[in-house]
């Protein structure tokens, strides 16, 4: 008769450190969340106000942010 009551027993027990170990890698997985979320995830290169505008509008040429023509106009005015 020991052990055969509603949630006693080895099977209880078995439940409980499951739960418990989900609940831990839960606490560990937000924790893990908060600390990216905090931290800039480009940290690799110089900052952008350390490149020279010229090369700044370089880049943006060649990612298609700009035309060839707007390149050229803009270009002009950093001549000047």
């Amino acid at each position: 008769m020991m052990g055969f009551g509603v949630g006693g027993g080895l099977a209880g027990m078995w439940i409980m450190g499951l739960l418990g170990l989900l609940i831990l890698a839960g606490v560990i997985v937000v924790i893990v969340w908060a600390i990216r979320a905090l931290i800039p995830a480009n940290r690799s290169g110089p900052p952008a106000a350390a490149v020279d505008p010229l090369t700044q509008l370089r880049l943006r040429l060649a990612r298609g942010e700009i035309t060839p023509d707007e390149y050229e106009e803009l270009r002009a005015h950093l001549r000047d």
